[in-house]
């Protein structure tokens, strides 16, 4: 964790920013950082790149995370029957 000093004009910019789009101070902080750093050709990781995605799906009700390690079991198990001759 990090504390930022700001002059008074850069707080006052930076509470209407945080209203105007709905987010906290420091989700804007870190937009902000985060495209100064791209502008410098800082390169983000594939995760920090997906961050802002990931645990927004809805399935719907389904619970896909249970039992995944049998469910991929099941499917290697089918696909190789299927390849087996009669």
């Amino acid at each position: 964790m990090a504390t930022v000093r700001l002059d008074m004009k850069t707080e006052v910019a930076l509470k209407r920013l945080s209203v105007k789009r709905g987010q906290t101070q420091s989700e804007v902080i870190r937009d902000a950082i985060t495209r100064l750093a791209e502008e410098e050709g800082e390169s983000l990781s594939a995760f920090q790149k997906l961050q802002p995605f990931i645990g927004v799906a809805d399935s719907g009700g389904r619970q896909l995370s249970e039992r995944t390690g049998q469910r991929f079991r099941e499917m290697l198990e089918e696909r190789k029957r299927a390849r087996r001759p009669d």
